[in-house]
């Protein structure tokens, strides 16, 4: 069992991505599957209990060996995400845990909200050490193999062109879940000195192949990894692409919120008139004969005293 921590920088493109076709939701608390666009407003909802944060996303993958693939049941992958996370400390929070298969390998998506329902923080101090030890102690206890995948490779100890091939994997790894587009990936990898390239159907322009170029050494995208095909690329571009528009979607159509204006309104029209306020009406101010003495009885309820002259003195006393 091997965690991976992935930068996040919203909750739109992090839930569209772990939200792809071949998925399968295991667990959430706090948000509402299987729609992106509300999932991902019930996160940004949260994060206004706590604007200080600035990363609001907290995003992990769980990869298991495929010798593990017989005993790894939902069920016994989602045991194991809750007991991972408890143990990383992402507690009383929002969180969506989605199993994929679109590797060989078993693996889930753990998307949680670092600002709390208290409005408190889930730390990220030393969380890749504090990860490690954890996935550790989980792969012991439930008797897993540690991932034979790429994620357990030392790059220090490849040769060439199998180191370069393994940069390129993980710098395209890293990008994905924060990419919408093609554009978007050539941005990112550029930055690690890796260049991308099509393959297009005679002369047509019509593109059915990708490759990959970093220094001296050009890979095809399924010798990669199968996963980083020309195809499966582009459908998870599309599938972003669609989340991400979801996302921007009001969540109620404008007729829907017409409706519910009208039907607010007959209600008001209907019922108002019984909650209606109505004003005190005010007493005029009057004297009354008390004993050998006059008092005023004013709106304000107190009794004024004449005392011989013209103007009444209030008494304190109601009456």
């Amino acid at each position: 069992m091997i965690g991976k921590i992935i930068a996040g920088s919203s909750f739109g493109g992090t839930v569209g991505y772990v939200m792809k076709q071949d998925a399968t939701v295991l667990d959430s608390e706090g948000v509402t599957p299987p729609e992106v666009a509300d999932m991902v407003r019930d996160f940004q909802d949260q994060t206004m209990l706590n604007t200080r944060v600035k990363n609001t996303v907290g995003h992990i993958s769980l990869s298991f060996s495929e010798q593990d693939k017989a005993k790894l049941t939902d069920k016994a992958m989602t045991e194991i995400a809750r007991e991972y996370m408890q143990k990383m400390g992402v507690e009383n929070t929002q969180y969506l845990i989605v199993r994929h298969h679109d590797a060989e390998h078993p693996h889930c998506h753990i998307v949680y909200n670092r600002v709390k329902n208290d409005g408190t923080t889930v730390p990220d101090s030393n969380i890749r050490r504090r990860n490690v030890d954890v996935c550790k102690e989980l792969t012991k206890k439930y008797g897993l193999y540690l991932a034979s995948g790429k994620e357990n490779v030392n790059d220090n100890r490849l040769r060439e062109p199998d180191k370069t091939k393994y940069e390129i994997y993980r710098s395209i790894t890293a990008a994905l879940p924060v990419c919408r587009s093609w554009d978007d990936l050539g941005k990112r990898l550029r930055k690690d000195g890796i260049r991308i390239e099509f393959k297009t159907k005679g002369h047509t322009g019509i593109r059915e192949g990708v490759k990959f170029t970093k220094g001296q050494f050009t890979f095809s995208g399924s010798k990669i990894d199968k996963q980083f095909s020309y195809s499966k690329l582009d459908r998870h571009f599309a599938q972003a692409q669609k989340a991400y528009i979801q996302s921007t979607q009001p969540r109620y159509s404008p007729q829907s919120q017409k409706d519910l204006q009208t039907a607010v309104g007959k209600y008001t029209l209907a019922f108002g008139g019984l909650f209606r306020v109505r004003e005190r009406r005010r007493l005029p101010s009057r004297p009354i004969p008390y004993g050998r003495r006059a008092y005023s009885v004013t709106s304000d309820g107190f009794r004024h005293r004449y005392l011989g002259g013209s103007t009444p003195a209030a008494t304190g006393r109601n009456t």
